[in-house]
């Protein structure tokens, strides 16, 4: 614990604010793209402290928020036929398809069982050989190599009743659909650093060159934060577009090479839809030919429609940070943690959760911790 106060220390913390506050000539737009820095932020009152130099916009940092809702529909289907167990992370249970989320399905008799980890569907194929266990495989670049350990381990073992249905997300491809666009008009980017952790920093060099927007890369403490924030108004006040590592501690510039060439071997990138941000060119990965036994949809042959969303649910504009959650008519009122209409209030990393929790809205979590 004393490794992570010194990151809480208030007193640096202020020294950090009045530093950018001196420094900010006009009002800069900087997305995070991490769920993690987006309720750090508002936990400890970050974006309050800095609202009158800065405008801190959220992006799609939770991978369960973007995954479509048509991934979670295939879910539902294998969890309701005969003999098929559909594991998953717990968050992903609740997140709503377009007619059910997973714990629905499972109070209708789907045998939907939450996991810690893509290993323990693999024990739990191992245990069960009369059923066919599936991991429905979320996350970002963080959670890929842990998908794809578990997808060796399965070939090892020789099981013939594992298999993963992939909905894995890339987040430079989603932060190029995000500039491409030009919507959100934004100045700069926090990147994730526990993303980066797997992936390195070199690959944002080219993504800074092109859009010309500054790129940090930092952790998720209070000081990590106003660090990675303060490097990059440095930048945004020289006209500087650069790629700064303020997370050395852990992330190296190549990344995690290991984890990086068991995700290589057994993934491949593929484009992918986005809640919020549509098809996103190389935004997911799908198997390689050579474990393409282990793909879900192709054991099963199972296809649905794509179905609408709900238009009540504003979460798309929230998750291209177009809108603050408080901007949609239903937050708060129709959508609350307790009955979610989109993914962004279910999650524990969603930017609508975090608004609710820390700015408010559920009256038993009180003032937000301050810096």
């Amino acid at each position: 614990m004393r490794y992570l106060d010194e990151f809480r220390d208030p007193e640096l913390a202020e020294r950090q604010l009045e530093a950018i506050r001196r420094r900010v000539s006009r009002r800069w737009r900087i997305m995070e793209v991490c769920g993690g820095q987006t309720h750090s932020l508002l936990r400890y009152g970050i974006d309050q402290a800095l609202q009158q130099q800065l405008e801190l916009v959220h992006g799609p940092g939770c991978p369960v928020c973007v995954t479509p809702a048509h991934s979670i529909d295939l879910a539902v289907d294998l969890c309701q036929r005969t003999g098929v167990v559909v594991t998953s992370f717990g968050d992903m249970l609740r997140v709503p398809g377009s007619r059910l989320s997973l714990l629905e399905a499972r109070s209708t008799g789907g045998d939907v069982r939450p996991v810690y980890s893509p290993l323990d569907a693999v024990r739990l194929a191992e245990r069960e050989p009369q059923r066919q266990v599936v991991f429905f495989a979320v996350g970002f670049e963080t959670t890929l190599p842990a998908t794809a350990l578990a997808v060796l381990q399965a070939e090892a073992k020789r099981l013939l009743n594992f298999s993963l249905l992939v909905a894995h997300v890339r987040v430079l491809p989603g932060m190029q659909q995000l500039l491409a666009d030009g919507q959100c008009q934004i100045d700069g980017f926090l990147a994730a650093g526990h993303v980066c952790t797997v992936t390195g920093s070199l690959d944002y060099h080219e993504l800074a060159r092109r859009f010309q927007v500054p790129v940090v890369v930092t952790g998720f403490e209070p000081l990590d934060l106003l660090t990675g924030i303060r490097a990059c108004v440095e930048q945004l006040e020289r006209g500087e577009c650069q790629v700064r590592n303020c997370y050395e501690r852990l992330v190296r510039p190549e990344g995690n090479l290991a984890a990086r060439r068991m995700v290589d071997q057994v993934y491949e990138p593929c484009d992918q839809a986005w809640r919020g941000l549509g098809e996103v060119p190389g935004g997911g990965v799908r198997l390689r030919g050579a474990y393409q036994r282990f793909d879900a949809k192709r054991r099963f042959g199972v296809q649905l429609p794509v179905l609408l969303e709900t238009e009540e649910c504003q979460s798309g504009l929230v998750l291209s940070g177009r809108i603050k959650p408080p901007e949609c008519p239903a937050f708060g009122r129709r959508c609350s943690p307790e009955r979610p209409l989109g993914a962004p209030m279910v999650s524990s990393e969603g930017a609508c959760a975090a608004y609710y929790r820390y700015a408010g809205f559920e009256s038993a979590a009180g003032s937000p911790e301050q810096v």
